[in-house]
Formats: C-alpha cells, sequence, structure tokens
C-alpha cells in the first residue's frame, strides 16, 4: 500500500515528515516522498536546517490514484510554498474528490484551506491558522488530534509535533478502511 508524503523543496518540520513515515514503514505500508521538483528537499527543526531527503517523484508524475492516502508534515514555509503551487493544490484535491484519507499537521492544513475542501469539516492546526480555517468553511477546535469523518473522506489532523504519537496512531487506524488496504487484505503491525 502506497502512502504519498507531499513537500515542497524546503521547509518541511523534519520531525513531522520522519515520524509519520516511519509509522507507515512499522505497520507494512510504503511511504513515498512527493515534491514540486526532482531532487532532494531541505528539511528543518523550527528554523535552522535539517536533514535532506531524496525525492521519489515530482508532482508533473504523480498521480493520486497511485496512492491509498495522502500525508502533508507541516513546517510554516512548507504548506506556504505548496499552496502556490496549482500542481500541489490539484494533488491534495484529488484524494478528497476520490475519497482517500488525507493527514495534516501544525501548518499543513494552510494547503488544505487554499484545495477549498474544509466545508462542513472540523479539524485542528497550528493555532495560527484557526481563522483561516473558520473563514474556508471549516471548524476549528484545539484537541491534539481530530479524526473528522464528515465529507467524502478521512481526514485527521493534529496541531504540532508534541502530537505526533497520537497524529500517528490515527493515520494507522485509518489506514485501515482504505480501499487498498481491503484489496490487499493490509494488516497493519500492531502498535509498539
Amino acid at each position: 500500500m502506497l502512502i504519498a508524503f507531499l513537500t515542497a523543496p524546503e521547509g518541511v518540520e523534519q520531525v513531522e515528515l520522519t515520524e509519520p513515515w516511519q509509522a507507515v514503514l512499522d505497520h507494512g505500508a510504503a511511504p513515498q516522498l512527493v515534491s514540486t521538483k526532482p531532487g532532494r528537499i531541505q528539511a528543518f527543526h523550527h528554523l535552522d536546517k535539517a536533514d535532506t531527503f531524496a525525492v521519489d517523484m515530482d508532482l508533473d508524475h504523480a498521480q493520486a490514484e497511485h496512492y491509498a492516502a495522502l500525508v502533508l508534515p507541516g513546517g510554516v514555509a512548507n504548506p506556504d510554498a505548496l499552496r502556490l503551487d496549482a500542481r500541489a493544490v490539484a494533488f491534495i484535491k484529488a484524494f478528497f474528490d476520490a475519497g482517500k484519507p488525507v493527514a495534516a499537521i501544525c501548518h499543513a492544513p494552510w494547503t488544505l484551506v487554499e484545495a477549498d475542501v474544509l466545508r462542513g469539516r472540523t479539524l485542528t492546526s497550528w493555532p495560527s491558522l484557526r481563522t483561516d480555517i473558520r473563514n474556508a468553511g471549516g471548524t476549528w477546535v484545539d484537541e491534539p488530534v481530530v479524526v473528522c469523518t464528515q465529507g467524502p473522506n478521512t481526514l485527521i489532523t493534529s496541531r504540532k509535533p508534541g502530537d505526533l504519537k497520537a497524529f500517528c496512531t490515527a493515520l494507522i487506524d485509518g489506514l485501515r478502511s482504505t480501499p487498498d488496504a481491503q484489496e490487499t487484505n493490509w494488516k497493519p503491525a500492531p502498535h509498539s
């Protein structure tokens, strides 16, 4: 089962990429790093440069239909850059249109605002996004993780790196109900 992790070339919060990535690997699914251009992305630890990671697929070649779910890591610069890229916005919207799970943490819901997929949805994020989310028709709540099944797909959101354990657990639980999981009889490994 292939899971897309979408990031910009710079600005992703490293731990919000690596911890969900490891959770997906640990439970027998296959993460794939998708970005706006090929090469490597530069991750950050808050405002400091961290590691770089190889891009598996660029947006000129990635298609939502090839993935079971989408993970949107945060960082301030990452979603800000993605929401300005029409290909990234279309890629995100395609997961909602197809009814596939989407998981977004911290500032990542900015991309969901841009994709216009929040009307009638309940979610959380970094607190500075609450007005943007409300203006986009969503209901913002201050909780470690929110799993919203209102609408065509499951939307999993968390506020910050401190919520990653709950976020990763909800992500793996959300993958169980995907058509890909049912078709392949995917059974995630037990939580460690």
